[in-house]
């Protein structure tokens, strides 16, 4: 039986929290009040007016795509990625650059002034010289057939057959596609999320930009022997003997029905279980599963300006708050007196030590607990911290995080976020505690999506 379909030109009055732009259809069903139909359209921006078509339009609202722009947006650009339509990865390619970095800069602007804060100390935010191949890490998942790619923008069972990606390091990409090709010459399953069967998951690749190294990871639901030697064998070779800048070649087994990219038991297969990455002069030692920022670029931007910000001295005591493997730690340490870090990842606190060790440096204190039990553990045998930075998550510290941190007192609050929204909410609390916003500088990690970053500084 064949759907109702109904077509309309509708005009785009907002983007949503994904990026996507939102307008209302008001239908005439023949009843003394019209109908409102809401539509979630993607790849679209504000004031265009777009046609679509709508399948069963009786509902409240649709996800469509756009069948033709009517009425196209001054800063509308051809998207240069071939499976940009499709693809879940980026969702601003068809936006011109400055138009993305106005939009970011709007939104921080936006969520501090709601949250009663003055608008204007915002700065407009930095974006890159070349917005394109800044990732030097991607996750690529396996199709049923075997096929390697990225999920289909709003579908998670559907993966996206990728010939190439132009925000991943272009190394990383023939890698890939490299490994791609070796999945379809031996016919080896991809993993099906509904029956829990088939044989390869997922392909990690990250590579470091100043190093140059490499690290492959293939995670798959068996191990890398008996009937699946030969194929290993055989990427092994064509691996080391095309790609010498990969100096870690591991197979995870993972057998866990999330969909995560983890591992119950690593093989390397070739070269070591870490590569070696810099940044600013300091040396990290990354693991397949180290969280070290994925635009090195503009993370290095990100640790100067909360340097500058800070304006730490030597005499200063220092807690690094969500440190992980030491980003922020370790130039941080070069200049104050002492620093604690704290985390509640193990193995990252445990790269921490290692890193600072790398590096020569012996003021740091590394502590694996969460934040909250954390701070009071230091404060009682470190003191009140005169500098106190935080890089929490995307949920951000949390209220009672945040109240712990202004009983605490340190005078200077500086606060890396990766989410303006809980940013906001976040640094609301500082206030009943006399803690007053300095500045804030938004700074452009993930051109063509919907992220920003952004550096704060609180004084007390």
């Amino acid at each position: 039986m064949s759907s109702k379909v109904e077509t309309y030109v509708t005009e785009i009055e907002e983007l949503d929290r994904k990026g996507s732009g939102r307008s209302v259809v008001w239908r005439d069903v023949g009843q003394v009040n019209p109908k409102k139909l809401k539509l979630n359209i993607p790849q679209t921006l504000v004031g265009e007016k777009i046609k679509v078509s709508v399948e069963n339009p009786d509902r409240k609202w649709a996800i469509v795509k756009p069948e033709e722009i009517v009425e196209g947006h001054p800063e509308r650009v051809e998207a240069p990625c071939p499976h940009f339509e499709r693809c879940g990865g980026c969702v601003w390619q068809h936006w011109s650059y400055q138009g993305q970095l106005k939009e970011k800069t709007d939104h921080v602007k936006k969520v501090i002034g709601e949250q009663g804060f003055d608008a204007d100390l915002v700065k407009d935010a930095i974006g890159m010289d070349n917005p394109w191949r800044y990732r030097n890490k991607m996750e690529f998942t396996f199709a049923k057939d075997g096929s390697l790619g990225l999920h289909e923008s709003g579908n998670f069972r559907k993966i996206i057959s990728l010939e190439t990606c132009l925000i991943a390091g272009k190394e990383m990409v023939e890698a890939a596609m490299e490994i791609a090709n070796w999945a379809k010459d031996h016919q080896l399953s991809g993993y099906d999320k509904d029956t829990h069967e088939g044989l390869l998951r997922h392909l990690m690749v990250r590579q470091s930009f100043e190093t140059g190294e490499i690290m492959l990871g293939l995670f798959a639901t068996e191990g890398p022997n008996g009937k699946l030697a030969d194929a290993v064998k055989d990427i092994t070779e064509r691996i080391t003997s095309k790609f010498p800048q990969v100096k870690s070649l591991l197979w995870l087994e993972n057998r866990d029905w999330a969909d995560r990219t983890q591992s119950e038991n690593t093989h390397v297969l070739a070269g070591r279980d870490f590569i070696y990455d810099e940044m600013l002069g300091y040396r990290y030692r990354l693991w397949f599963d180290t969280f070290f920022q994925t635009n090195p670029l503009q993370a290095q931007k990100l640790v100067e300006l909360a340097l500058e910000m800070a304006e730490p001295a030597e005499t200063d005591r220092m807690i690094d708050l969500f440190c992980g493997v030491g980003t922020f730690s370790l130039p941080f340490a070069s200049k104050v007196g002492e620093l604690a870090g704290i985390e509640i990842v193990e193995t990252s606190i445990e790269s921490a030590k290692r890193n600072a060790k790398d590096n020569g440096i012996s003021n740091t204190y590394f502590l694996a607990k969460d934040a909250r039990r954390g701070i009071d553990e230091i404060l009682e045998s470190f003191g009140v911290p005169e500098l106190l930075l935080l890089d929490p998550p995307r949920s951000g510290a949390g209220g009672k995080v945040m109240r712990r941190i202004g009983r605490a007192k340190p005078q200077k609050v500086v606060y890396v976020s990766c989410n303006p929204d809980t940013f906001a909410t976040d640094i609301q609390e500082l206030a009943q505690f006399g803690y007053k916003l300095k500045q804030v500088q938004p700074v452009d990690l993930f051109p063509h999506t919907i992220h920003v970053e952004t550096v704060a500084l609180l004084e007390r």
